[in-house]
């Protein structure tokens, strides 16, 4: 196999891991949803910051059983609890634009 050969193999596989992680990445989402709905019918608040450090914690020790960079982990952790936190809040109702009252 020739090197350009093998570099589009290579590039193919990441290709596909790409999109396996985005399809996690869905499905985490929906379940951040499912329980965000849980929350509000036990009254409980979207954000938890102990659960959530426990989760970057987690997310770093198995980076660094991987020999990944921990940070690099911790950082998309992060995004991933910010974006979950989004799914999580309850659905916002549309406000009617006010009109502003003729002056007398």
């Amino acid at each position: 196999m020739s090197d350009s050969e093998r570099l589009s193999e290579l590039r193919d596989a990441i290709e596909d891991l790409d999109r396996d992680l985005v399809r996690l990445l869905a499905r985490r989402l929906a379940l951040a949803a499912e329980i965000g709905q849980i929350k509000r019918r036990l009254g409980l608040p979207v954000m938890d910051p102990a659960r959530e450090a426990e989760v970057v914690r987690r997310g770093a020790a198995l980076a660094r059983e991987e020999g990944i960079d921990p940070e690099l982990v911790r950082d998309v952790m992060w995004r991933i609890i910010a974006q979950a936190r989004g799914v999580q809040e309850p659905p916002r109702r549309p406000t009617r634009p006010t009109r502003p009252t003729p002056p007398d």
